[in-house]
């Protein structure tokens, strides 16, 4: 399957990566130093620095048209953004997130005062990364989807805080939208011209077995017969609303030329998951009226249920088919790769398709359970598969 398009020059690529990486064991020694009280802010900023200018010039030899800085900063792909934003705390709760066969270290994001979002420190780590941008090379930066951050909010350990600034739900969806409006105006005055809301709230709702505040999906057997997809019913409909509600004012009015896009996940922890489910009871809501630019997605494993969704994606918008696995390190067969980027085009036309790995390698500081060397196999892989495809 050849053709003669060519690689896309803006966002998202025809070859392309979710965002995180596995952080090199310098950089996990620095992190556990600094608990420790062995270096300071300083020292650690200096040791992730030199991280992230190392990780940008292997992005750059491997070809990749993006930039990130790994999340190297990071402990987790979300918590340590909330953290940041005025009017949270981090917070120890009882138990993790659970995942298929473990549960992740117990912290989250609780309210302490109403929430704004100027000062945001992922601005000045998006300034870092900024100047290691050229030609051909577009840095992006990867953000917890303002919906991700409402549904921390309203966990069962946050949701008496949350309650208690907040009694009134609109007013806490306009006061997310406004803070994260804030963080955008100020990347966006810094150069940025990318931003990937991630969201596993959708790879939630999708799972028959999920349940939070009271939303518990029913469920049939698929026509594969090989897993269940939940039924549409009200509960579902409320949540995916509220999410559509507040992810779309977050990005009401922004700069034309910054490209928004989202990635939907269901759960990636060392090399664990935490959600199964094909994207059919939110595709008419997602696909359909939320206002980014493309969708990076899970496709890698038969948890994502098949392609048919996709008919729901609107015609100005393009698919990332996350069809390569960054949880483990075997390569896929090229062949079967290609293939369902065919199937893919039964839905979405092949200039509006590109490809990518379904998440990225390192989540959490954790990390997924393969070598640096298999990270960027992975990557050749996407991009050889991505040039035969597409040209």
């Amino acid at each position: 399957m050849t053709t003669e398009l060519s690689l896309r020059p803006l966002p998202p690529f025809r070859y392309d990566v979710v965002g995180s990486y596995l952080r090199p064991e310098s950089l996990k020694q620095a992190r556990a130093d600094f608990a420790s009280g062995k270096i300071d802010q300083q020292g650690l900023t200096q040791l992730e620095d030199k991280a992230i200018a190392d990780l940008v010039q292997q992005q750059k030899e491997a070809g990749l048209q993006v930039i990130t800085d790994g999340e190297f900063r990071r402990s987790w792909w979300h918590l340590d953004f909330m953290w940041e934003l005025n009017g949270v705390e981090k917070v120890a709760i009882e138990k993790g997130y659970e995942f298929n066969g473990e549960v992740t270290r117990a912290e989250s994001a609780r309210l302490t005062g109403k929430i704004t979002g100027e000062n945001h420190a992922f601005v000045d780590h998006f300034v870092f990364l900024q100047q290691f941008a050229e030609v051909g090379i577009t840095p992006r930066q990867t953000i917890p989807a303002p919906a991700q951050f409402l549904k921390e909010l309203q966990r069962p350990d946050n949701q008496s805080a949350t309650t208690a600034f907040y009694p009134n739900e609109e007013d806490l969806i306009a006061d997310i939208a406004a803070a994260y409006q804030q963080v955008f105006r100020e990347l966006y005055d810094r150069g940025c011209r990318n931003i990937q809301l991630d969201d596993c709230t959708w790879g939630m709702m999708v799972d028959p077995t999920y349940s939070s505040n009271g939303l518990q999906a029913d469920a049939h057997q698929c026509t594969c017969g090989k897993h269940v997809t939940p039924i549409r019913n009200e509960a579902i409909d409320l949540m995916a609303e509220q999410c559509l509600a507040v992810n779309n004012a977050a990005l009401l009015d922004l700069p034309k030329d910054l490209i928004m896009t989202t990635h939907v996940c269901r759960g990636n922890y060392h090399s664990t998951w935490a959600s199964s489910g094909g994207y059919e009871p939110i595709a008419d809501v997602l696909f359909a009226r939320e206002n980014v630019s493309a969708y990076y997605l899970e496709f890698d494993t038969e948890r994502s249920g098949d392609f048919s969704p996709l008919a729901h994606v609107s015609n100005d918008k393009f698919v990332v088919l996350g069809l390569v696995s960054s949880k483990v390190g075997e390569l896929e067969e090229a062949a079967d790769v290609i293939q369902r980027i065919q199937e893919a085009t039964k839905y979405v036309p092949l200039e509006r398709l590109c490809l990518s790995t379904q998440c990225g390698f390192a989540s959490t500081e954790e990390g997924n359970i393969l070598t640096e060397a298999q990270q960027w196999a992975k990557i050749a892989f996407v991009k050889d598969v991505a040039k035969e495809v597409w040209g």
